[in-house]
């Protein structure tokens, strides 16, 4: 089954990011007013989108680690898929935001300054989102939490957007001190190269979650390493099928497997029960490992 700690530090990582974006709201919104910057104020409204998405990874998380119980016998793992949908829908629609106003503004672009202040703000949004991301990350890939991997990825989107800030109040900066009108396109010009990279990225998340969802199959290379663990039990001399359903944090296994057709009911039980204390004492992912036993009759005693 699923650690403990994986619970812990994935909570600790929703947690943290629900916190540190509050805290770039904060500093966003009032380097916006301060240095009178419009592109401040919308970046700071993508650091408020993040504080939802991490909030319902931190709610998913929480509902998925709930056992099984009557009306979930399965448990509650997919709360994590539908958190993972969830979050890559914020993420689309933050890239959409960020290239509908990246458009707006180059066919009617801003010929004023914001203050310092917004450069420096989108800096250090840039520094911390960035970091945020590769904490997060390491805590998703570390325990194989795909929706705390989607939020890292949602914070990457925020430093992102704080790039398209910077570019902006810079050449705004720039383009009045030296009196270069085309350098106020660089806001515009790459908010719509971010917006582009962002929904691509909350598209290939908003895939996995669906295909988790619609209990797709899982990765061939994670089949592929049950396939090697099976064939090594004592008494299994072919595998007829093999799927893998995910819940979240959560793996549920069909086989079929062969066996000797000259042995009995209870040694093929024997056999099956060998596979599955096998299956789940490598991988603490596999909740239930469900066998159906059939005869080879082509194999060799």
């Amino acid at each position: 089954m699923v650690s403990e700690e994986r619970y812990l530090q994935s909570m600790a990582g929703a947690r943290t990011g629900v916190f540190v974006n509050l805290l770039l709201v904060i500093v966003k919104i009032g380097a916006g007013i301060f240095a009178g910057s419009l592109a401040m104020m919308a970046d700071a409204l993508h650091s408020a989108a993040d504080i939802v998405a991490s909030a319902v990874v931190y709610v998913g998380i929480r509902v998925a680690s709930r056992p099984a119980d009557e009306d979930h016998p399965y448990g509650h793992g997919k709360a994590e898929s539908i958190a993972s949908k969830i979050v890559a829908i914020l993420v689309i629609l933050a890239g959409l935001n960020i290239g509908f106003f990246s458009l707006r503004t180059l066919f009617r672009p801003e010929h004023s300054a914001p203050g310092a202040a917004a450069l420096w703000a989108a800096l250090f949004s840039i520094f911390i989102k960035e970091g945020l991301f590769r904490h997060t990350f390491k805590i998703g890939q570390a325990h194989s939490c795909k929706v705390l991997i989607a939020n890292a990825y949602e914070h990457r989107s925020d430093a992102f957007s704080s790039v398209a800030a910077l570019l902006g109040i810079g050449g705004a900066r720039l383009g009045l001190i030296f009196n270069r009108p085309q350098l106020f396109l660089l806001d515009p010009l790459a908010g719509v190269i971010v917006s582009v990279f962002i929904v691509r990225m909350g598209w290939h998340f908003a895939k996995e979650a669906a295909s988790e969802l619609m209990d797709g199959q899982a990765d061939p290379a994670y089949t592929n390493e049950l396939t090697t663990l099976i064939l090594a039990v004592d008494g299994v001399y072919e595998i007829h099928s093999i799927r893998v359903r995910v819940a979240g944090p959560h793996q549920f296994v069909n086989l079929e497997i062969g066996v000797d057709e000259a042995i009995t009911v209870r040694e093929g039980h024997d056999v099956a029960q060998r596979v599955k204390e096998t299956l789940v004492c490598e991988k603490e992912e596999i909740a239930e490992v469900f066998i159906h036993v059939n005869p080879c009759r082509t194999c060799d005693t």
